[in-house]
């Protein structure tokens, strides 16, 4: 009989691929199914914050030192609540991993007023993130939260964020196979040719200026 899991655990398995440490977030009707995977399994540390500001602030700090940090945040109001803390990511360039709950599939955009549900919430994601993504099929939510990860680890780096609704996460799969680390674009090595050139133009400028770091992380659209 082929194994199945939920797609919560099968992101949890995901980020223990990636030697995801810690997690830090604010647990809600809306994330159950991620926070009791990773919970049950004991191989993360879930770290609970008061609000969801502080637990994608955390993130972003661990992202500083460790090369990624992950936030599990409520949908609606939870994932407002990290909009300032995700544009703080964005201006260092921090590769943070947002998974944020989403109400049902079936409520998803019909301005229904449906409990904790945000308008256009997929939106302020993205004008706040490197890129935002929204999982409606149980069968794809791996492979978009690898992309994510990859995403937000290729340079220029930044917050990455994933709507995942209830449903989605609670729905039944099977165990993936392609539970592997995501690959981050690697830019193309200086030459000693582009050295010489630096080199020959900086000795030509009259007020050279060299600029390290600071750089916004670039946003896309998804």
């Amino acid at each position: 009989m082929t194994e199945k899991i939920t797609v919560g655990e099968a992101i949890a398995r995901l980020l223990e691929t990636h030697q995801v440490k810690n997690i830090y977030g604010v647990i809600s009707i809306h994330n159950l199914p991620i926070a009791d995977a990773v919970g049950r399994r004991e191989q993360i540390h879930f770290v609970c914050a008061r609000g969801e500001a502080g637990s994608v602030t955390m993130a972003d700090a661990e992202a500083r030192f460790h090369g990624l940090g992950v936030a599990l945040t409520s949908t609606g109001a939870g994932a407002g609540n990290a909009v300032g803390s995700l544009i703080e990511a964005c201006n260092a360039a921090s590769p943070v991993l947002h998974l944020t709950g989403q109400v049902e599939r079936e409520y998803l955009d019909r301005d229904a007023s449906f409990i904790h549900e945000a308008k256009d919430q997929l939106g302020f994601l993205r004008a706040s993130s490197k890129a935002a993504y929204r999982i409606t099929s149980p069968e794809n939510a791996v492979g978009i939260v690898q992309e994510a990860i990859r995403v937000a680890k290729t340079v220029p780096m930044g917050p990455v964020s994933v709507e995942i609704p209830i449903d989605v996460q609670a729905a039944e799969i099977e165990v993936p196979h392609e539970l592997q680390p995501a690959q981050a674009l690697q830019l193309p090595a200086l030459t000693p040719a582009d050295r010489d050139l630096l080199s020959q133009k900086l000795r030509q400028a009259k007020r050279p200026i060299i600029w390290i770091g600071g750089a916004l992380c670039m946003r896309r659209r998804s």
